[in-house]
């Protein structure tokens, strides 16, 4: 076994690998960007090493830089981790040709997975099945086109190179190919620096389903049974879980049989994921192998009782896999979804900045939490927006689902928008809770994850009510350490002579203001809101626990946060209102936004597609941004003339600067 690793990643999986070594006794490494200099695996590892700029190209794909870093600490292998270099076949071999162990499979594995169109055919040859397609190296775009059209209607169009869901349009039609392909060069250039394509033909409605496997030096290749991963927009994993809710015992053994043949095809050694895509039918076809642990490997680890990373470095330093294939046990249910920075509602769009307040379930009881940042830390522009991974294990799936919610129930973020709310609705979705979620019923009906425009009258009246009993509080306490402590001025209960207390309190829900006026004290109130009366009876604030009873029913809600937000949930749904003056000035010059086209965050233009005297009409494209390696999509917002273009493509910009001004035409 290593005495020392140097882990050539960043965030959550950088210090899941240093949990797992210092298990073992082994020491780390950290390497990290300006960006990264007080994040949480440079705290924790036991020796960091800056390696340069905050974006990637200068500093986590600095392979080179990595290395030098290894032998100058006395590091005896790397771990990839997930992402940047852990498939990048040439950052393998200049790690072994520098006398270092790759922790991970042999560079000339990877270079036969490296590109999915030469997978695809290699498991043809070796028996595996797989979606009829074009994998041919004449990348002319009239002859993409006319194999698309000889395969057929629906198609997927992939990048040969990468993963992650980068690169990847479905076409339904002829005529759409083309703009699709050009799309789909582009972004798979920009991720992984080829543009080079296959053509599938797209599998309606499938089930995405990844076998895990492990092979090691001594000729031994085992599979870990599957994960589902169904539960997908836009080709982004949402909600992983083992076992799969879909497979038969019948289907579940060829599958495992498939993938241990795949990996057998390329000499296999290490972690791997095997994908496919099985059809309603049960048919089930190769997708491609991911060369490294996949961010889901957690749900695998509580099913089977293994430490992925424990192998992987057992493997790596020569040792035999600890167990065969009839060894392989899968108990209970585990399901995993990943907490981002990011706002549903406004497309997903990724989001950055200080996590000025995040509270997530303690580990343990069934709860596992695998987070890179912690309260206080920064979600950076430069890297994935996730905050957190969150994984639930019970004795079966709807003991999961169970444990799921109440976790998610949970967890509170204050500083950048997440995507908390989406994974309470996904986790109580029909779809999910029966099992037969297919990959695109999230981008066929994504306004059902999403929340409601109004929220939930009970909810707001109820967190009125508590704002009330805060204020009542903690006037009692103030006025317990005055020199006057029974003074009745000091009882903030809104009392005037000859009528019960009366206030009125406004809060601020998204772009909204909603203002209430509340009649009583002491957990008596009648909650007025336009023609809106809510009766509440008993109100009492125990902890983060309130109790009453609203219009005659009794109920129950976790105050998940006090003073500048607060934050409800009933243990199915959450709001979160803020506390405004209730009197406050509505005017305002008129806003300027229709004839202004602004970068929603920080980004690089890719693409400026409009020029000074242009004409272009409302919801044309006028410019496309890289940010947070997805692209966003800029349009015009009313028909006009373009009067000034302040962006062109590889300009670094900043949220909110305007990149593209209107006239009228």
């Amino acid at each position: 076994m290593f005495n020392k690793i140097l882990i050539a990643n960043r965030g959550e999986i950088a210090c899941r690998v240093i949990r797992t070594c210092r298990r073992l006794g082994i020491r780390t490494v950290a390497v990290y960007s300006e960006a990264d200099a007080g994040a949480q695996h440079v705290r924790q590892a036991d020796e960091a090493y800056p390696i340069g700029g905050p974006q990637p190209a200068d500093s986590y794909l600095r392979g080179e830089a990595i290395i030098e870093v290894a032998l100058r600490s006395g590091a005896q292998a790397i771990h990839p981790g997930y992402g940047f270099l852990s498939e990048n076949a040439d950052f393998a071999d200049a790690v072994e040709a520098a006398g270092l162990v790759f922790i991970g499979p042999k560079a000339a594995s990877m270079r036969k997975m490296g590109s999915k169109a030469g997978a695809k055919e290699l498991m043809q040859a070796a028996g595996v099945p797989v979606v009829p397609g074009y994998t041919g190296e004449d990348q002319d775009p009239a002859h993409l086109q006319a194999e698309a059209d000889a395969i057929g209607y629906p198609l997927m169009i992939k990048a040969a190179h990468g993963g992650g869901g980068k690169g990847m349009r479905i076409v339904r039609e002829s005529g759409d190919f083309a703009a699709a392909l050009e799309s789909c060069q582009r972004e798979a250039k920009n991720a992984f620096g080829r543009d080079r394509v296959l053509l599938e033909r797209y599998v309606e409605r499938p089930r995405h389903i990844e076998i895990q496997v492990f092979g090691d030096s001594h000729d031994h290749v085992i599979h870990l049974n599957e994960r589902e991963c169904s539960a997908q927009r836009r080709y982004q994993k949402v909600l992983e879980e083992a076992p799969s809710p879909f497979l038969t015992a019948e289907l579940r053994s060829a599958m495992g049989e498939a993938a241990v043949l795949a990996a057998r095809a390329i000499d296999y050694v290490n972690a791997g994921t095997v994908e496919f895509i099985v059809g309603q039918d049960g048919r089930f076809y190769f997708m491609e192998i991911n060369t490294r642990l996949q961010v889901e490997h957690p749900v695998t680890e509580c099913v089977t009782g293994l430490d992925l990373v424990e192998v992987q470095l057992r493997v790596a330093a020569g040792e035999p896999l600890p167990l065969a294939q009839d060894d392989v046990r899968q108990q209970g249910h585990a399901i995993e979804v990943r907490l981002y920075a990011e706002d549903p509602e406004a497309g997903f769009l990724p989001g950055s900045g200080r996590l000025e307040r995040l509270r997530l379930p303690a580990n343990g009881d069934g709860i596992r939490v695998d987070s890179g940042v912690v309260e206080g830390d920064t979600v950076t522009i430069f890297y994935d927006p996730m905050i957190a991974k969150l994984i639930v294990y019970a004795a079966d799936r709807p003991g999961a689902l169970a444990r799921l919610r109440d976790a998610l129930a949970q967890c509170e973020v204050d500083g950048p928008k997440s995507n908390i709310g989406f994974l309470e609705a996904l986790a109580r979705h029909p779809t999910v809770v029966e099992g037969t979620i297919d990959t695109g019923y999230l981008d066929r009906h994504l306004d059902e994850f999403l929340h409601d425009a109004e929220p939930d009258p009970v909810l707001v009246a109820a967190t009125a009510v508590a704002r009330l009993l805060v204020q009542e509080s903690e006037s009692r306490e103030h006025a317990s350490h005055s020199s006057d402590p029974g003074s009745p001025w000091a009882i903030a209960d809104g009392w005037r002579l000859g009528h019960a207390g009366h206030r009125s309190l406004a809060f601020g829900h998204r772009d909204a203001r909603i203002k209430l006026d509340a009649h009583g004290s002491g957990g008596e109130y009648r909650i007025e809101s336009d023609d809106t009366t809510h009766v509440v009876e008993g109100a009492r604030l125990d902890g983060d626990t309130l109790s009453l009873r609203i219009n005659g029913t009794g109920r129950r809600f976790r105050v998940l946060e006090r003073g500048r937000v607060f934050s409800l949930h009933d243990g199915e749904r959450r709001l979160r209102l803020v506390p405004q003056a209730m009197y406050r000035h509505e005017g305002g010059a008129a806003a300027a936004g229709a004839d202004r086209v602004t970068a929603p965050m920080p980004g690089r233009v890719v693409v400026s597609r409009a020029a000074s005297g242009d004409t272009v009409q409302a919801g044309q494209e006028v410019m496309v941004i890289e940010a947070m390696k997805m692209e966003l999509s800029l349009k015009a917002p009313r028909d006009g003339t373009v009067a000034e273009v302040r962006a062109q493509a590889g300009d670094f910009v900043e949220a909110d600067a305007v990149l593209l001004v209107l006239e009228d035409a």
